[in-house]
């Protein structure tokens, strides 16, 4: 594929998981027009888990400024974005946002926390003081939600970040105890457990250390602490990132372990914000990651019945399999595969764009061609805090 025709594959991938999610919730129409694979029960929890984890992943392309015929469409998805949020937080829409009946909420407004402080002028400062306020007071409701002793820490956490950043009151103490129980959790080589039980599977992408490298760069100016940590959290996650990148196949296929594998591409969450942010690690480069992460994104996204006749992501890794869904996860939440799109958050001028293509590391070694492979594991220690 041509590198041009790389980015515009992105964008088309990125529009269709965007429009029926924001042209629908824009009106009103999400729950309605929406079809609710998984627990009904958590229906009352779609509006806020979808537009959250879409709008997530494509924060940073928002707030980018764009020409030609990727800004036309840059300019509608943004309208419609801010829409969006301008009906979920309007307590008389059929879409209103739950941000503090049950636990799932918590969850999500961290994702939609964390998408405003990738995307402050867009998906911020652009909206009416209304939905602001709105916006604020739903955060706030999250507080009577107590987290579960694992990543969900970061999910408060994140939350009052987002109230820092956004001018609110924020809670220290939460933000404070999530950094130095993972600090706990961390085990070495670039990897935390998930609690104090260690699990195989990718949350460390999925939720650790994205929201760890975005919690500390908040407060880095705020504490000192958090600011000398900021660089062991960018080690650590750049290790990360190298493990992901080995574990892309040479036909773009990966690992199916541990639970929210249908999350599809949003595995490759830490190492597309590293690219996005243009923190690789020098081993990686930032055309090989974009090929790798076109190789996912293509056999994720083109197997039949990854997405419904209308246009609805279905659940499951490779096309349509609801088996492999766990009993939270729900159409709505399979968006967070939205997160592998940060990079088009970079200017096609960008070199993760612009460089000539560069075979991946299974690609390089399965074809037979030298490697250098530097595998220095980080040691285990942890970084004192206080």
């Amino acid at each position: 594929m041509m590198i041009q025709q790389e980015r515009v594959y992105w964008v088309q991938i990125l529009e269709r998981l965007s429009r029926p999610v924001l042209a629908n919730l824009s009106k009103g129409m999400l729950k309605a027009r929406m079809p609710f694979a998984g627990d009904k029960q958590r229906r009352e929890y779609a509006s806020l888990e979808v537009s959250g984890r879409l709008l997530n992943g494509i924060a940073p392309w928002l707030e980018l400024n764009l020409e030609g015929e990727e800004g036309e469409l840059h300019r509608e998805l943004g309208d419609l974005a801010r829409q969006a949020l301008a009906v979920g937080t309007d307590e008389t829409s059929p879409d209103f946002f739950n941000f503090s009946d049950g636990d799932q909420p918590l969850v999500d407004a961290a994702f939609l926390a964390q998408a405003l402080l990738r995307a402050p002028t867009a998906l911020w400062e652009k909206l009416n003081p209304r939905v602001q306020r709105n916006l604020i007071a739903g955060f706030i409701k999250t507080r009577a939600i107590q987290p579960y002793f694992c990543n969900w820490l970061l999910f408060s956490a994140l939350i009052e970040a987002a109230l820092f950043r956004l001018g609110g009151d924020y809670d220290p103490m939460r933000v404070d105890y999530a950094c130095r129980q993972l600090e706990h959790w961390y085990m070495g080589d670039g990897t935390y457990s998930d609690g104090p039980e260690f699990h195989w599977d990718y949350y460390n992408s999925f939720v650790i250390q994205p929201m760890l490298l975005d919690l500390v760069e908040t407060f880095r100016t705020e504490r000192d602490d958090l600011n000398n940590l900021c660089p062991i959290l960018l080690k650590r996650a750049q290790r990360q990132g190298v493990i992901l990148e080995r574990l892309i196949a040479p036909d773009g296929t990966f690992p199916p372990i541990g639970r929210s594998i249908t999350y599809r591409m949003g595995v490759f969450h830490l190492l597309a914000q590293l690219a996005w942010a243009e923190k690789l690690p020098a081993s990686l480069t930032p055309a090989q990651v974009r090929c790798g992460l076109s190789a996912v994104l293509q056999r994720t996204m083109e197997v039949p019945g990854t997405f419904d006749a209308q246009g609805w992501l279905t659940i499951g890794l490779a096309g349509h399999q609801p088996a492999l869904g766990e009993v939270y996860i729900s159409t709505a939440s399979t968006y967070l595969c939205a997160t592998a799109l940060l990079p088009l958050g970079l200017p096609s001028t960008a070199p993760f764009w612009s460089a000539p293509a560069v075979p991946y590391t299974s690609l390089r070694i399965w074809n037979g061609e030298q490697a250098v492979l530097p595998d220095q594991p980080l040691p285990g220690s942890r970084w004192p805090l206080g």
